[in-house]
């Protein structure tokens, strides 16, 4: 036989190589993989988050009889820096680098080292000497965590409720660009003056038992660059890039068969 009549065969193994070569693996773009594998830890979640110095926090107490309560409410006209829950306008504490507040009537607290949970219930039992069944709720005012680095929307964020994941911040930043490293991303926080820091694989299922999965106020998470930049433009590969080989490949064949 005419070796000319193999060469479409060539060329069309020579394709499919060719394409198997432009698909680079789902695996740097799916979360938490091997999640089915990890063993679960039955356990309920909490939130452990610190009050820490510098925290400004908004403490609202309340009672059955809400007059015995009102001299310890932090109020005053209401202006920028305060917040209006009900009828009241309440006045962030701040903490003081000592981990202290000035709270009314109870006089200098300390607060730091405590969750708000904590907090909540230790000023109830200390007010319960002067008001029957008092409520006390607690909540860090100025939680906030930063996003830089390879995201949709990189910045600054509130976090409500006191309680944030590594994925959630995440996706409050629109999410990582197909520029961005899912696996080694950088987590910054500072705790008693020291910063820490760990990067975390999202892919791997096993970041869920990371201590920075749960993220802390004032955490910054940065997601860097893959390098190359352009291994990042086709991790599955673009209807685009199967079109224009087989379109290549097509036409070498044509002009070989001719």
């Amino acid at each position: 036989m005419n070796s000319l009549h193999f060469k479409p065969l060539y060329l069309v193994i020579a394709a499919l190589l060719l394409l198997n070569a432009s698909c680079v693996s789902r695996k740097p773009v799916v979360y938490f993989q091997g999640l089915e594998e990890l063993q679960q830890q039955q356990q309920k979640l909490q939130n452990n988050i610190k009050i820490e110095p510098d925290d400004a926090l908004i403490i609202r107490v309340s009672a059955p009889e809400q007059e015995a309560a009102l001299p310890f409410n932090l109020t005053e006209m209401v202006g920028s820096l305060e917040r209006v829950q009900g009828n009241v306008a309440l006045v962030p504490y701040k903490v003081s680098k000592e981990g202290t507040i000035n709270f009314p009537v109870l006089g200098e607290i300390k607060v730091t080292g405590y969750t708000v949970q904590e907090l909540s219930k230790k000023l109830e039992e200390q007010i319960e000497d002067y008001v029957k069944d008092p409520i006390v709720n607690v909540r860090i005012e100025n939680f906030e965590i930063t996003v830089l680095g390879e995201v949709r929307s990189p910045g600054t964020f509130p976090v409500e409720n006191d309680f944030i994941s590594l994925p959630k911040a995440l996706g409050n930043a629109g999410d990582i660009l197909l520029t961005g490293k899912r696996d080694n991303i950088l987590v910054m926080r500072t705790e008693n003056g020291i910063t820490k820091y760990a990067y975390l694989d999202i892919t791997d299922a096993n970041v869920l038992n990371s201590p920075f999965y749960h993220l802390k106020q004032n955490d910054v998470v940065y997601v860097e660059p893959i390098a190359p930049r352009r291994q990042a433009a086709g991790y599955l590969g673009t209807v685009g890039t199967y079109v224009g080989v087989f379109s290549a490949v097509i036409s070498i064949v044509l002009i070989f068969t001719r």
